[in-house]
């Protein structure tokens, strides 16, 4: 019998994702910076999960794009929205979830899925909300600090810096004021990431949560504003084993029919 193989390609803002499964299985996976290209970034991830895994291009049985430059993929693929890609990727982990978090570079996702993985009512944050993952690159870079230690300041907190505005500019500018009145860069980490639990709350609250809840996307990495949100939403959110993946796979998924 024939092996079947199928990738899911996921363009987002910041990042641009691959994965290709094999009999429905995933067999491998390659994450890039967008760069702001999407055409060069759709190229080169796929280029080199396929040849990572030895494959070309026609010998994949389809391709099923997703993300927000999905329609500059310079090879025949079929497309997906994100609602649907990351409701399929996160069914596929975990069965049980009815509520959605997906967080990604430029605004933030909730959907409500049902017992297939579709999605049946969602919301999406305003782009420029604080809510999303491009508040985290910025934060990365007026604390000067690599977003994989966010985590561990934020725990260190000892007065959480309260934020006024709910726009990512005004945040930025906010918290270099903060940081010139003296507040340490745990507390101000603790604000941020409890300044986005409260937007992400707020998206959750439009849906009417239901239980279980997956938190997924880039902002899902880190640890402390999965904390935060747990905290304000009062639940536990489960994480697929590398949400920056999610949508990629879902749409993989839906190539093959096998969500």
């Amino acid at each position: 019998m024939a092996v079947i193989w199928i990738a899911g390609v996921d363009i987002g803002s910041v990042t641009a994702k691959a994965v290709v499964v094999k009999d429905g299985v995933m067999a491998g996976s390659e994450v890039i910076r967008s760069g702001g290209d999407y055409r060069k970034a759709a190229e080169t991830v796929l280029g080199a999960i396929l040849a990572r895994a030895g494959l070309s291009t026609s010998e994949l049985a389809r391709i099923v794009v997703t993300g927000s430059g999905a329609a500059n993929v310079p090879y025949e693929a079929g497309r997906a929205t994100e609602i649907s890609a990351h409701s399929k990727g996160v069914h596929h982990f975990f069965p049980q979830v009815r509520t959605v978090i997906d967080m990604g570079g430029q605004a933030t996702r909730v959907m409500k899925v049902n017992l297939q993985g579709e999605a049946v009512d969602f919301v999406v944050s305003e782009k420029c909300a604080s809510g999303s993952g491009r508040f985290l690159e910025v934060m990365a870079r007026v604390l000067q600090t690599p977003l994989e230690e966010f985590a561990v300041l934020s725990a260190r907190s000892r007065e959480v810096v309260q934020f006024t505005t709910s726009c990512a500019v005004f945040a930025e500018s906010e918290a270099i004021s903060r940081i010139a009145e003296g507040a340490s860069k745990e507390d101000i980490m603790a604000g941020v990431h409890d300044s986005m639990a409260v937007k992400v709350v707020s998206l959750v609250q439009r849906v009417r949560l239901e239980k279980e809840v997956a938190f997924t996307g880039g902002g899902a990495r880190d640890q402390g504003l999965v904390k935060a949100i747990e905290s304000r939403l009062g639940e536990k959110l489960l994480v697929p084993p590398d949400p920056l993946l999610t949508g990629a796979l879902g749409a993989a998924l839906l190539a093959g029919g096998l969500a």
